[in-house]
């Protein structure tokens, strides 16, 4: 239960943030460009909203497999030797994760103390910035779920999409459908 409301969280912010964002951009240029007028803040919010939309896209990645592995040299192993690899992979993922979540919860609260708005927006930059937190706790999370999975032998490591694979599916799906014709 709490897995899927995470996950259609996730996935919820990640459609609206997009959304948003295009929304926005396509209005500002329109108002740019048509009546050589625009919002101030807009690049701004732009901005942010992008880099809440990556950091929010980079744990769903992780959960799909949407990332492209560089596995070359882990699928050399047998099964024992890639979960072990990929153990190792996550647990440094991890350690950057805990590293870059440390820093920033240093540079949120002195931004807090400072009480410094953004340049455009009556936005508190700790506040803004604050996906560095959300962003960082839920690719923490999708980590742990991998080492887990990886852990009670579910999988044998990271999922990863495999576009060379996909290209071929293709090819030989036109291919037949060709000979159909």
């Amino acid at each position: 239960m709490f897995w899927r409301i995470l996950n259609r969280a996730e996935e919820a912010i990640i459609s609206l943030l997009l959304v948003l964002t295009t929304l926005l951009v396509f209005v500002d240029v329109i108002m740019r460009f048509g009546f050589n007028t625009g919002f101030m803040w807009s690049q701004e919010l732009t901005l942010h909203m992008s880099a809440w939309f990556v950091l929010f896209g980079a744990s769903y990645g992780l959960k799909v497999g949407s990332h492209i592995g560089m596995d070359a040299f882990v699928k050399l192993f047998p099964r024992k030797g890639r979960r072990i690899l990929s153990g190792i992979a996550g647990i440094v993922g991890l350690a950057y994760c805990w590293l870059v979540l440390y820093g920033s919860w240093i540079y949120l609260k002195k931004m807090k103390m400072i009480g410094i708005e953004l340049e455009d927006l009556p936005i508190q930059t700790w506040l803004a910035h604050g996906m560095l937190l959300v962003g960082f706790g839920f690719l923490t999370i999708r980590l742990c779920q991998i080492i887990w999975s990886i852990i009670i032998d579910k999988s044998d490591g990271f999922k990863h999409a495999n576009e060379a694979k996909e290209s071929m599916e293709i090819a030989e799906e036109l291919k037949r459908e060709e000979a159909n014709k």
